[in-house]
């Protein structure tokens, strides 16, 4: 080995070459392993250890710091090469032209970069230092505080790689007494779907209860936290299933390939996990709850096997994404003329009606916009009061039932499958897709949710052909009318859905 080595240092550009090779082999093996990168701990910890191992040898190869700027140049170079084609801002190209760019860059990247750069430089000096010291050169500080800078690094890179490893959790169901309720069920699960395993959360004070599968938005929203904060009180009657859909959260790793991300893919997936927990919890049907685009799911679900599902429950319920787009951006290009804002009509009239190729970016920036369409309202106290007090953030990543990586997978998700779904959910027409459905349908309806959503909405569920249909209208409710009216909702529930649809049942 030393033989080799002194051989290697005789030879700059022999060095350069070993270093640069391994470091480009590495980020070629990690590019093809991991489409978008590190996406579970495991993953994250494989690549801080292989990125250690081509640090080291980088810096034992090239015996010089020019290590430290050249493996990691290498590897990223690699790594590029081999991302081209992959779909997905995370991976895609870099925009540094507005607030969506440069979250894609972070969570991307920059995540890739935390896990893998800094290993690498950290391991490239010492690797350097270990290599002048066995050339006889001098190589090691002599004082405290020559060490500190190399210490501090070891610190924070064990310390990085501790909360990669730091599981998730979420809080038991307690008793009267503070201890775990006898007979209730609190836990985080991955279950098979589709030949992978994806996240569910799963909470209820008692498995013999009717189960209740909450569909969350997006595409690509992640939402285990939420239910668990907002839909607490469900838990009495209910066991509360929120999931993470392929591409999402905890099922982010399922995201590739995304060929197979579909909305056919979608609904096989919801079966799936539909015959999971029937199985699990001995029930023959259970409860859909949709919100935004988990109505559209929804929809397409219980079309397809209403015979799994007692009923539907649509919360900011979807008819025809094109459409809702189309009259959301002249409704805003109307709102700049009225008031007067040229830099709103400027952008507006730079994208053009949609929908855009240029997904997620031009849709983010409309979406940001959104505010100016809503009628004024003011959501329950309670809601509010509840929000206020979860420490949750509007997409759930300060959740317990979130580990590190999942916590980055939250966001890269929501951008991700959003870039891959949305453009296939366009051509979609309840009206003419979706006339007649096999199951009682529930919808929750929000008086003060976008015009644009909403009239088609009340459309579609008049010419609805149902064995049961009601619709359940809230002044103070926009889009998330579950959430924002979960008093009223649980009421219904209770006094309504269940004694109309679940055998057997008796209000208590």
């Amino acid at each position: 080995m030393t033989h080799f080595l002194t051989s290697i240092w005789g030879h700059r550009w022999a060095g350069a070459a070993v270093a640069a090779g391994i470091a480009a082999l590495a980020g070629l093996v990690v590019a093809q392993t991991m489409p978008h990168g590190p996406a579970t701990a495991p993953q994250a910890l494989i690549v801080m250890a292989l990125s250690l191992i081509v640090g080291l040898t980088a810096g034992l190869a090239l015996r010089s710091r020019w290590a430290l700027l050249l493996a990691p140049l290498a590897y990223m170079i690699a790594v590029e090469l081999a991302h081209r084609g992959v779909a997905g801002p995370t991976v895609g190209a870099i925009r540094l032209d507005g607030t969506f760019g440069i979250l894609a860059l972070i969570l991307g990247r920059g995540f890739h970069g935390l896990v893998g750069l800094l290993p690498m430089l950290i391991s490239a000096e010492f690797g350097v230092r270990l290599a002048r010291a066995l050339s006889g050169l001098p190589a090691w500080p002599h004082s405290f505080f020559g060490w500190l800078p190399a210490a501090l690094a070891a610190v924070a890179l064990v310390a990085l790689a501790v909360t990669i490893v730091l599981p998730a959790r979420t809080p038991p169901i307690l008793a009267a007494d503070g201890k775990p309720l006898p007979g209730s069920i609190a836990e985080i699960a991955m279950a098979p779907i589709g030949g992978t395993k994806q996240g569910v959360l799963i909470r209820g004070q008692s498995t013999d209860n009717p189960v209740l599968l909450y569909l969350a938005g997006g595409p690509g929203q992640s939402s285990l936290p939420h239910p668990r904060v907002i839909l607490k009180d469900m838990e009495k009657e209910f066991i509360v299933v929120a999931w993470d859909q392929r591409g999402t959260g905890k099922s982010y790793p399922a995201l590739d390939p995304t060929a197979d991300l579909t909305p056919a893919r979608a609904v096989a997936d919801t079966i799936e996990l539909t015959d999971y927990l029937r199985e699990r919890f001995d029930e023959d049907k259970i409860y859909l709850l949709g919100e935004s685009y988990g109505t559209i799911l929804g929809v397409l679900t219980v079309q397809q096997r209403p015979d799994l599902y007692h009923a539907f429950i649509g919360s900011g319920q979807m008819v025809n994404v094109a459409e809702t787009d189309r009259r959301i951006y002249h409704g805003l290009l109307d709102n700049a003329a009225q008031t007067g804002n040229a830099p709103l009509a400027a952008s507006m009239t730079a994208y053009g009606e949609p929908p855009y190729a240029d997904i997620p970016y031009a849709n983010g920036f409309v979406m940001t916009q959104y505010d100016r369409l809503y009628k004024p309202y003011t959501p329950p106290q309670s809601y509010l009061e509840r929000g206020a007090s979860s420490g949750l953030d509007q997409f759930g990543v300060l959740g317990s039932e979130y580990s590190l990586v999942e916590k980055v997978n939250v966001l890269r998700g929501l951008l991700d499958a959003f870039t891959v779904l949305y453009p296939q959910i366009q051509r979609l027409d309840f009206r003419r897709d979706a006339p007649k459905l096999d199951v009682p349908v529930y919808m929750l309806d929000g008086q003060a949710e976008l015009a644009a959503r909403r009239d088609l909405a009340l459309e579609w569920f008049a010419l609805l052909d149902a064995p049961q249909k009601r619709v359940f209208s809230f002044e103070n409710a926009a889009h998330a009318v579950a959430f924002e009216e979960y008093e009223a909702f649980h009421r219904i529930l209770l006094e309504t859905i269940l004694p109309e649809t679940y055998p057997g049942w008796r209000k208590s």
